[in-house]
């Protein structure tokens, strides 16, 4: 029987297959139960955002609606509230029911930009229950007048402002933007970060050449996204006193397998399970075990770590000289 247990946030997950802030299926109490019952070793909530907590503590629709007859683009910088599926009460009674609904672990993720007192609501998702918090730090910086030191300084001060008002552990999902992931990686680990998620996915937007209108676009992950996360935790892996969670890409259960060679704790599931539905899950584990007892592996904590960078005869594999090698050995059709 191959022991497919693994550590994370402090909890002890049956294993490392961890479904992550789908909206459509987390909003559904009832997809929970299905999540566990698939085998979801935990589930990360859809986001709350710092958006909608103060849209509704400073009831701002009035005043960001008024006029907009006149000033139609007033509506672009702020989303309209029918765009959110829940509000902030609704998304703690959720909580609440997930916890009464399974037995796994249940991650609360807070969706902000900028420091404030939003991140207050950080202590109410602790007392409604949360095992962990999931920071989801989602910022498309476009002042030419803000430097790269304070954009990173902004990320800290939101780690810090919400780890002042939990005790439970709380995880940081950034995106790979900034000039020296390693350093920036250390700030937040020596900020109080639990876990570092690997790595968000910035939706770009869409053009509609027939009514000419900018309109959001959703794209599913692809196999060929784990590639920049699963270079980063083989870099970091054992540099630093974290748990890393691998994101995007991560379809089948090689890539999984993959990702805990590199050093990943858990691995986030989203596209895979929109695309194919819950029991995929289910496929993944029994993936994985296959593999596992094919090539002699006994259990998950055994291969994590064992091809990261600190654990590679070549630890230049993942840095510049592995780019001159891929270019020069490239051979076209």
């Amino acid at each position: 029987m191959m022991n497919l247990t693994t550590n994370y946030l402090g909890l002890e997950l049956r294993s490392p297959l961890v479904p992550s802030a789908a909206a459509p299926l987390t909003e559904d109490i009832d997809n929970l139960k299905r999540l566990e019952d698939a085998g979801a070793a935990a589930v990360v909530l859809h986001s709350l955002f710092e958006e909608q907590i103060r849209l509704e503590r400073y009831e701002l629709e009035h005043h960001l609606s008024y006029g907009t007859e006149s000033f139609a683009e007033a509506l672009t910088y702020f989303p309209e509230p029918t765009i959110f599926h829940v509000g902030t009460q609704e998304y703690l009674e959720h909580i609440r029911k997930a916890k009464e609904m399974v037995n796994i672990p249940i991650i609360a993720s807070l969706n902000g930009s900028t420091t404030g007192g939003w991140v207050e609501c950080a202590k109410q998702i602790e007392q409604a229950g949360a095992d962990a918090i999931e920071l989801n730090i989602y910022y498309v910086p476009t002042d030419m007048d803000t430097t790269a030191a304070q954009i990173e300084q902004n990320y800290i001060d939101i780690l810090s402002a919400v780890k002042s008002e939990v005790k439970i552990p709380v995880a940081i999902k950034i995106s790979p933007y900034f000039s020296n992931m390693a350093n920036m990686a250390k700030r937040l680990v020596d900020a109080g970060a639990s876990s570092l998620v690997l790595f968000n996915r910035f939706y770009q937007p869409d053009i509609n050449l027939e009514a000419l209108e900018v309109l959001p676009n959703v794209l599913l992950s692809t196999p060929q996204a784990l590639r920049l996360p699963m270079r980063w935790i083989a870099i970091l892996y054992g540099r630093l006193a974290v748990d890393f969670a691998a994101t995007s890409g991560i379809h089948k259960a090689q890539d999984v397998i993959k990702m805990l060679m590199v050093g990943a704790n858990v691995t986030m599931l989203c596209s895979v399970l929109l695309r194919h539905g819950i029991e995929s899950i289910r496929e993944i584990e029994q993936g994985m075990c296959r593999w596992m007892e094919e090539n002699e592996y006994e259990s998950v904590k055994q291969m994590q770590g064992s091809m990261s960078q600190i654990n590679c005869p070549d630890e230049s594999a993942f840095e510049r000289v592995q780019y001159m090698k891929a270019i020069q050995s490239y051979v076209p059709r």
